[in-house]
């Protein structure tokens, strides 16, 4: 009985210190809505890290063990954004950003905002609230007018041509929205969704010796390979078989296989 008494109190002070998922503004997907002077920015291919005024945490509570160097100068209210470095970058900026001993290559991590959860008014005047407090880490993501929807298709072709992920649109005038909502969508030309490592093959040429493809399975059992998006780093030294991966790609054959897959990173936990 003492046993299971001091089980259940544990258990209980678990809970209590665990931090709940917070309320934050969620994405839905572009389908050809008029976003005519709405506001786009780059979607960073990053860590979403939330501050609650007192310590930063991931989408779903996780605590983020940043250096106190980095969040020293954080204000005393709630912002979110992306803990991110450069395109292409994310398993990098997963590795410095999920250590529990964080090390000093949060150097290289700036947190772009994009939010001021809680806060009244349009977007820019939330905004407005975090520029006294700009520094070398924390920086406002730039929001820029759409003129019309050419406007819009020519920046996700100039994000997308760096290897950016894609953007995302905004209306700039509603009040902040705590969920998933119709007013701030992300547009991308591919789609993307998760895959089962299930092997891989060896590679040719300069991928000698190392990973040439991965081999994915679908929810549906369907297989395919992946041979393009990984970099060095992946290919010598790639992830144990059974690891779910994210993929873009461009629509699916008549045979429910994937067309043009990309691998993009291991999917976020």
């Amino acid at each position: 009985m003492k046993l299971v008494t001091l089980l259940s109190v544990s258990l209980f002070s678990s809970i209590l210190l665990a931090n709940p998922t917070p309320k934050l503004l969620l994405l839905k997907t572009y389908k050809d809505q008029n976003t005519t002077n709405w506001v786009m920015s780059e979607k960073l291919d990053g860590i979403r890290a939330y501050w609650d005024g007192n310590q930063l945490l991931t989408r779903s509570g996780k605590k983020i063990y940043a250096p106190k160097w980095f969040t020293k100068d954080y204000p005393n209210f709630e912002i979110d954004g992306e803990l991110w470095t450069k395109r292409g970058d994310f398993e990098n900026i997963s590795s410095i950003v999920r250590d529990k001993i964080p090390s000093k290559n949060w150097s290289q991590i700036k947190h772009y905002i994009f939010e001021v959860p809680n806060t009244k008014g349009g977007l820019f005047q939330r905004l407005e609230k975090v520029k006294p407090y700009e520094n070398d880490y924390i920086k406002i993501l730039p929001q820029i007018l759409i003129r019309n929807i050419e406007h819009q298709k020519n920046y996700l072709k100039e994000v997308e041509s760096k290897n950016g992920e894609g953007i995302v649109v905004r209306d700039s005038n509603v009040l902040y929205i705590n969920k998933r909502t119709s007013k701030a969508l992300k547009v991308k030309s591919f789609k993307d969704t998760e895959c089962k490592i299930v092997g891989f093959t060896e590679g040719n040429g300069k991928y000698l010796n190392k990973v040439g493809a991965i081999i994915c399975q679908l929810s549906s059992q369907i297989t395919f390979k992946i041979g393009s998006g990984m970099d060095d780093k992946f290919r010598n030294n790639p992830p144990k078989i059974g690891t779910i991966v994210t993929f873009k790609y461009q629509n699916f054959t008549k045979y429910g296989k994937p067309r043009f897959p990309i691998y993009l990173r291991i999917r976020k936990n």
